[in-house]
């Protein structure tokens, strides 16, 4: 048996039989055919590309019945390649010149002008590179007969292992009886995990080495509750989580049940509930388990998807749409948090070295002002249609707060010379990510209307830890003091200044921490959509006088231990329940 520790991108437990599949094709050799031959070998490429072109268009369609228009737009990129005739007459005349085979020139002519969008200065047709690939793996595949056929024909509830799964392997996962994945690769934030959020099935990114310890058929159990993978389980491990799947089941259909009462604690004080998101489309399910409005859209899913860099219109689009589904409820879009995560870096010429500490979120979109400004004309435009609330990711210092809202008022003076409205009322706020902001936050608090505390990136940063890395994961805690003083210190910051201030970092949806985030005086949340029901009926269950005692006993504890071990027993007490499947 292999206990495998890798990240947790979406919730519940999986047991299936391992299927592995690949990213990319290997190499294909250079094989020749005979003159008379090249003939068939011009129509054997016509056909793959025909039924590849017939593969993409269903999947655009499936993909955009469960998830929406933004995520089936991934796939025109794709689709746009095959029809692009420069790059099918290079396939051509290849077979022609050299007599090559036809998937030894499809592959060539693909791998070429991946080569050549990555050899471009503007990172979003760096990143094309990979789509550029998937086509690849699909074409080619098609020719050689080796294609993902597999997840159509599967006698058993399946697991995928893989290194990395692009796009298009993400998006046909939702067929039935793949109920979990795995990958060595990837993130949060990664295609493939916001898929598995959207679809529900249980995901663990980031495990390192599960292709290595896993084979074709083997028996395998996915806890993405916990981020763990289980390779030829025993006995014990079996039991285990068939129990702890019965438990997690019929827990959270007792939650959503309830789902619809308020979130007030025993003794009267409302706790806003919100979620996070990626999809406009994904706020209908916020609703469902009883949130109150968005408190962190994700707008960059926007820019990593577009078959080409998103225009104003696809900005506007988009933005439109979410406030359509939000139906006047709160819904507060945060800008672009480009430049760090591993799908840019992995795509650019010239990497980064240490992307977190470079030119990522508020920083990139200051260098880039004409990109930033299509998005923050989209935004304001968007805003005549129903209430938004801006912010803007990672801000270290006042100055770049300022530099963000002078571009924004330059966007507003140009829509009002144009006669286009907008709501100039717009509240404006920041990401409290850093410590120098959130220590800072007194001088903030006088430029911006309200914050949003992202934990993930505070807890990192506070404790020099990438909380991608396996090694040096057990550092990585919201339960250490100073990340628990940081927050605090915005919490009060804000209250002073009679500011809103939130939480919005996987903090927010993990039960340990509800007492202790209510007792520094937190009143709103922000989470995964399907966090929200136990978070509520824990707020039910607990009385803010008890939580600020809570606050106090933490704020004299010394390790993350103390805290963490303190917490749970006091969570013990009044909701033994949420502590099955908690994040921490």
């Amino acid at each position: 048996m292999h206990a495998i520790r890798g990240i947790a991108v979406s919730p519940g437990i999986a047991f299936g039989r391992a299927l592995t599949l690949s990213s990319t094709v290997d190499h294909v050799e250079y094989q020749t055919v005979a003159a008379d031959l090249v003939a068939a070998e011009l129509v054997r490429l016509q056909h793959a590309i025909e039924g590849t072109r017939t593969d993409l268009e269903s999947l655009i369609a499936v993909t955009r019945d469960r998830l929406g228009e933004e995520p089936a737009k991934i796939f025109q990129f794709h689709l746009g390649l095959l029809s692009d005739e420069a790059l099918l007459r290079m396939m051509r005349d290849d077979i022609q010149r050299e007599h090559v085979v036809a998937e030894y020139a499809a592959s060539e002519a693909l791998r070429k002008f991946a080569a050549t969008l990555r050899a471009v200065e503007d990172e979003v047709f760096q990143m094309k590179a990979a789509d550029v690939v998937d086509v690849e793996r699909r074409l080619v595949g098609k020719l050689m007969g080796a294609s993902d056929e597999r997840l159509r024909r599967l006698d058993g509830p399946v697991v995928v292992i893989a290194r990395e799964l692009t796009p298009t392997q993400a998006a046909e996962l939702h067929r039935l009886r793949v109920v979990g994945f795995a990958t060595d690769g990837g993130g949060l934030t990664s295609h493939t995990s916001i898929f598995a959020r959207a679809l529900g099935i249980p995901a663990v990114s980031g495990c390192v080495n599960a292709t290595e310890l896993t084979e074709e058929g083997d028996e395998v159990i996915v806890d993405g509750d916990t981020g763990s993978v289980i390779v030829r389980p025993n006995d014990e491990a079996r039991r285990h989580y068939a129990i702890e799947a019965r438990r997690t089941a019929a827990r959270r259909k007792i939650l959503k049940e309830s789902a619809s009462l308020e979130a007030i604690t025993r003794d009267g004080v409302r706790i806003e509930l919100l979620g996070n998101i990626e999809l406009p489309e994904e706020i209908p399910r916020i609703f469902d388990h009883g949130g109150d409005g968005v408190g962190l859209y994700r707008t960059e899913f926007l820019h990593l998807t577009s078959p080409r860099v998103p225009t104003e219109q696809d900005h506007f689009e988009a933005y439109a749409s979410a406030i359509e589904h939000s139906k006047g409820k709160t819904l507060t879009i945060r800008t672009l948090d480009l430049g760090a995560d591993k799908y840019t870096q992995e795509h650019l010429e010239d990497p980064e070295r240490n992307p977190f500490l470079g030119l990522r979120s508020i920083r990139y979109c200051l260098d880039r002002p004409a990109m930033f400004k299509v998005q923050l004309r989209a935004l304001m435009r968007a805003s005549a249609l129903g209430p938004i609330r801006v912010m803007f990711p990672l801000v270290s210092t006042v100055m770049e707060l300022r530099q963000a809202k002078m571009l924004l008022r330059d966007v507003s003076e140009e829509l009002e010379e144009g006669g286009i409205p907008f709501d100039a009322t717009v509240p404006i706020g920041i990401m409290i990510e850093v410590p120098s902001a959130a220590i800072m936050a007194r001088s903030f608090a006088g430029e911006a209307d309200f914050f949003s505390i992202g934990t993930n990136d505070l807890i990192q940063y506070t404790l020099a830890v990438d909380r991608g890395n396996e090694k040096v994961a057990s550092l990585y805690t919201p339960a250490h003091p100073a990340v628990i003083q940081l927050v605090k210190n915005v919490i009060r910051t804000a209250r002073h200044a009679q500011i809103g201030v939130s939480l919005c970092g996987e903090m927010g949806g993990d039960p340990l921490f509800t007492m202790l985030l209510a007792g520094l005086g937190l009143r709103t949340l922000s989470m995964s959509p399907s966090q929200i029901p136990a978070i509520k009926k824990l707020v039910r269950s607990m009385d803010i006088g008890h939580c600020e005692w809570v606050a106090r006993r933490v704020g004299s504890f010394e390790s993350d231990r103390q805290v963490v071990t303190y917490l749970r027993d006091e969570l013990r007490r009044i909701d033994p329940e949420a502590l099955v499947g908690q994040l921490n």
